[in-house]
């Protein structure tokens, strides 16, 4: 999808960019004082505890989801966390990417999400710094707070090198606190930023900007780019109407097939396995 440079001027910091988001993004500039669940992203990492706690209501909340399960598994909440954590900076980095090719700060200290009352996930993304990496051509690139790359193949670079800068920390604090091994913390980070991209381009609402944000996970993910477990998985299959549709294969499972009456995601690596 172009970016909508037409809009902009060269007044325009990164807030701009992002009123002029998908509502269905759920991405803002700041985090509102009136509205309670809202977690900066460095305060988590900061006190692993805080961690610990959203992860237990997680279990609590499933464990009212799913009454006649003998106990969830420690495994789902741990990995639900980790990928709705992980979603955070994949997503504020692809959306920017996709609909402004801008990259901002993917830092802790950038970043900040609410968790949802009811559904402890992260609803709403905050942007926190202003500043971003653009093109030659974009409005913005004479701001202070804009550095300029020379090509897109460029900018996609910087966009992978801050997430896996983000998951790293992230994985470094929150990995000791489960029984994940590394290579599945590493593929929830793929699986995020795949998915991010993808979506980006699926928030347009047509089978071409559907295209365009498997482009954008194409030239992000072109290969596997280490810590990271693979490049972009997406791909055509025919669906059940017989038409064929991008889909993707997981890197990591969720282990939502332990719950109660559930059975693996679509992708899943333990379904694959077994075939």
């Amino acid at each position: 999808m172009s970016p909508h440079y037409a809009l902009a001027s060269p007044a325009e910091g990164l807030r701009a960019s992002l009123s002029r988001l998908p509502e269905d993004a759920r991405l803002r500039g700041d985090v509102p004082e009136d509205e309670p669940g809202w977690a900066h992203c460095a305060d988590l990492l900061g006190d692993p505890a805080r961690l610990v706690r959203w992860r237990e209501r997680l279990g609590g909340w499933l464990a009212e989801r799913y009454p006649e399960a003998a106990g969830i598994p420690e495994r789902i909440p741990a990995s639900w966390i980790l990928s709705w954590y992980l979603h955070v900076p994949a997503l504020a980095g692809a959306m920017l990417l996709h609909h402004e090719r801008r990259v901002p700060s993917l830092a802790p200290s950038a970043l900040a999400f609410r968790i949802g009352g009811d559904r402890p996930h992260p609803d709403s993304v905050a942007v926190l710094d202003d500043r971003f990496h653009c093109l030659p051509t974009d409005p913005g690139s004479a701001r202070a707070g804009a550095v300029v790359v020379p090509d897109e193949r460029t900018l996609a670079t910087v966009l992978r090198g801050r997430f896996v800068a983000h998951a790293n920390r992230f994985i470094d604090v929150y990995g000791p606190l489960t029984r994940l091994g590394r290579r599945q913390l590493w593929a929830a980070a793929t699986d995020a930023l795949d998915n991010a991209l993808w979506s980006a381009g699926r928030l347009g609402g047509t089978p071409e900007a559907e295209g365009a944000g498997v482009a954008d996970a194409a030239l992000v993910l072109e290969s596997r780019f280490p810590p990271l477990t693979s490049a972009s998985k997406l791909r055509l299959a025919e669906g059940a109407d017989g038409r064929r549709e991008w889909t993707r294969n997981r890197e990591g499972c969720c282990y939502n097939h332990l719950l109660p009456a559930e059975s693996e995601c679509v992708g899943c690596p333990r379904i694959r396995d077994r075939d």
